[in-house]
């Protein structure tokens, strides 16, 4: 009797540490559709930049705890004394242009809702309304991000290039890129 092969496999990229493990089972790819919660995976993302998704993820309680558990009406309020202060948090990256651009960020999103515009439909039209199946290799871009950099850009949001929001768009399942052989490939 031969022994039934039971390995789960993942995306190359989260097989080794068992925090990025979690994040790839539990989060990564999974289509989102909440606006504050797609808000703060932008603007986390931002902080990202120049940096590894590991760096981000393992302060992201802290950055939660720093910036009001990204409420985007909270952040939105935060002035220089809070930049001081955070330049200060060692929980999480200090980068004051990256801090800036998070409230900022928020000042946006809160000045689209109040317009009565949801950031998550905003959004999610860009694709369709309905996740992007990738086939092929994983792009580090694409002319899709590159409309929705553009697009976010001309609101004013900072951090949001087409690599990061690429990035970005992975992360909250607009796109699904994991990998053929991965057990989350298909679950939707």
């Amino acid at each position: 009797m031969t022994k039934k092969n039971t390995a789960i496999h993942r995306c190359k990229w989260a097989e080794n540490d068992p925090l990025m493990q979690a994040y790839h089972d539990e989060e990564w790819g999974v289509p989102e559709r909440d606006s504050r919660v797609l808000w703060e995976a932008l603007m986390l993302d931002g902080f990202q930049a120049g940096l590894s998704w590991i760096t981000v993820l393992r302060k992201r309680e802290a950055f939660r705890k720093a910036f009001y558990n990204f409420d985007p009406k909270k952040v939105a309020r935060m002035g220089e004394a809070d930049i001081e202060r955070l330049l200060k948090n060692e929980g999480i990256i200090r980068s004051r242009a990256k801090i800036e651009a998070t409230i900022n960020g928020a000042k946006i999103y809160v000045a689209m809702a109040d317009a009565g515009e949801d950031f998550s439909t905003y959004i999610w039209k860009f694709a369709g309304n309905k996740p992007i199946q990738n086939s092929g290799p994983v792009p580090a871009k694409t002319p899709l991000s590159e409309e929705i950099s553009a697009a976010l850009k001309k609101r004013g949001f900072k951090f949001v290039g087409p690599v990061i929001v690429y990035a970005w768009m992975q992360a909250v399942g607009i796109v699904n890129d994991h990998s053929a052989d991965c057990f989350r490939r298909k679950v939707r």
